[in-house]
């Protein structure tokens, strides 16, 4: 059986990334100053945290839709006879379900949807670990097994540098993002039941940063091997350096840079960074 993986923009997966693994993507959009734009395909990370610091209104983000679903696994019809498509977190979209019933409307692929229940790069390491098992010949079902082991070990963390955006975007009161844009207040979120929930108050950057090193060093420390990716917003030196810091004191983690695109940037804002990785099959 020919097998193709899928997934949508918000895993973030470098272009030569995707291309190297034969991934296959679909973006999901943003409306910036009433244009729409999909990201990855004619709205890069770049050109949005430019444009947002010019825009009064927050962008919005849609999903795609059933009709681009159905239109790209008929396309995939001709060349496959099933396509994995792991998608982010149901919790926080309908892109996953969009997926299913995109599914069920298709002639001659059999298409098992995956929710991958986090999103951003490690929601690329399910699609990079599928494509490597569908290179090696494995069959859908016991790729999506694969994935399932993979997902209990899965760890990932996210420091908010600027709390308006999730002030605007309804996921913080007002009263609660004045107080802690005086106290200095850096939330760390995590994915808890497939939604991004609060996980530690810091009062620093620095701090916040350096806790997050804490977390990644409980799974780092023991040794086994591990994929990890340091996932910025606009803060690319930044991000490099922190991976070099990592790299060198934990050189049996393969680690990976990424960045927060623009759907999930519009919630998180321009200075986030992450880290999030899971163990290495």
């Amino acid at each position: 059986m020919k097998t193709a993986i899928l997934t949508d923009s918000t895993a973030y997966i470098p272009k030569e990334l995707r291309g190297k693994y034969h991934i296959h993507m679909i973006p999901l959009s943003v409306v910036l100053g009433g244009e729409t734009y999909q990201e990855e395909v004619n709205l890069t990370a770049d050109d949005f945290y430019t444009e947002v610091r010019h825009k009064k209104e927050l962008p919005t983000t849609s999903q795609p839709s059933v009709g681009l679903f159905q239109e790209t696994f008929e396309e995939m019809a001709k060349t496959y006879d099933a396509v994995i498509s792991i998608h982010l977190s149901s919790g926080i979209s309908g892109t996953y379900n969009g997926a299913i019933a995109a599914g069920k409307m298709v002639d001659g692929l059999k298409v098992y949807s995956y929710d991958s229940e986090i999103s951003c790069m490690v929601q690329g390491f399910f699609a990079i670990q599928a494509a490597e098992l569908a290179a090696q010949g494995a069959e859908p079902n016991e790729i999506i097994q694969k994935l399932d082991e993979t997902k209990q070990t899965v760890r990932a963390y996210f420091m908010v540098d600027d709390l308006t955006h999730l002030q605007r975007g309804g996921r913080l009161n007002g009263a609660q993002a004045f107080i802690g844009s005086l106290l200095q207040v850096k939330p760390l979120l995590h994915f808890v039941d497939k939604k991004i929930v609060p996980f530690e108050k810091i009062r620093t950057r620095k701090k916040a940063l350096s806790r997050i090193f804490e977390l990644f060093d409980e799974d780092a420390r023991i040794g086994l091997p591990l994929r990890a990716a340091v996932i910025h917003a606009n803060r690319e030196e930044e991000a490099k350096e922190l991976m070099s810091e990592l790299s060198a004191e934990y050189p049996h983690v393969e680690f990976y840079l990424s960045y927060f695109g623009p759907v999930i940037g519009t919630h998180l804002g321009e200075g986030a960074i992450g880290l999030g990785w899971c163990k290495k099959d």
